[in-house]
Formats: structure tokens, C-alpha cells, sequence
């Protein structure tokens, strides 16, 4: 029985981010899915509001509130697993590590701004789809960027 919890043990270290940056950007993640999720609760009353039509199955199948949580739980899940065994698995050298993180954070800006700051900001900002994702993205690289200036410092 100890044998396998060692194993359960060994691959759960795997689930948490193994440095601060890393850590700071899954917080700086969920946040926006966060605000996404809970801008949705609030303001959709029928399954007919929601715009994305993957969603809308889910909420007609299992209710606003658990269709919502399902669906946000199966689409970020493979993002923060790939961000963990990233942040354990692959060390860059310093200067090819510098490009491959601000990639990433451009990469996760746009996936974050059209999957979530797009939608959260929909239920209360009536502007282009283009002009929202846009604002996410800004928003996000310059989070990312203040904090990568704070780890700099140190």
C-alpha cells in the first residue's frame, strides 16, 4: 500500500507549478477564467444567451450552473497540466528560455482573451468581438509584463 502512495505522491508534484513565474501566471490564468465563469452565472438566465455554441450544449444538457463548471473544467484542464509539466520538464537555456516564455504568454494572451475576456466582457460591454479580445490580450501582456519585471528585479 505505501508503494503506491510514493507513485500518487511522486506525480502529484507534478500538479503544482515548480517556480514563482510559473505559479503567478496560473493565478493570472484562472483569474480571467474566473471572471468569465462567474460574469456568465450572473448574467445568463437561459441557455439561449450563451454564444458559444460548445457551452450552450453543455448548459442545456446539464443545467446553467454544472454545464458552465463541466465545460470550463474540460476546456482549461489541458492548459494548466501542460503549463505544470512544463514548468518541471523542460529547462531552456537562459537566453532561448527568455523568447520561449514571452511566446507562451503571447500565446496564452490570445487564447485567454478570445476564450474568456471575450465572453465575460460580452454580458456587459457591447463593443466588437475584435475590440474585446483586443482589450484582453493588452490586459494580460501587461499583467505579464509587470510581473516579469518584479521576478527581474529580484
Amino acid at each position: 500500500m505505501g508503494n503506491n502512495w510514493e507513485r500518487v505522491l511522486f506525480f502529484g508534484k507534478y500538479l503544482v507549478p515548480k517556480n514563482n513565474i510559473w505559479l503567478k501566471r496560473m493565478g493570472l490564468l484562472f483569474g480571467f477564467v474566473l471572471l468569465d465563469y462567474f460574469a456568465t452565472l450572473a448574467f445568463c438566465t437561459t441557455t439561449m444567451e450563451e454564444a458559444n455554441p460548445h457551452l450552450r450544449v453543455f448548459m442545456e444538457n446539464y443545467g446553467i450552473f454544472w454545464g458552465l463548471t463541466i465545460f470550463d473544467f474540460l476546456i482549461n484542464l489541458p492548459i494548466y497540466l501542460i503549463l505544470c509539466f512544463n514548468s518541471r520538464l523542460i529547462s531552456l537555456p537562459a537566453r532561448l528560455s527568455k523568447i520561449m516564455n514571452h511566446l507562451v504568454d503571447v500565446i496564452l494572451a490570445w487564447f485567454l482573451a478570445g476564450a474568456h475576456f471575450n465572453g465575460a466582457a460580452s454580458w456587459f460591454w457591447a463593443a466588437p468581438n475584435l475590440i474585446r479580445q483586443m482589450t484582453g490580450f493588452g490586459i494580460y501582456l501587461f499583467i505579464t509584463m509587470l510581473l516579469s519585471l518584479k521576478f527581474r528585479v529580484k
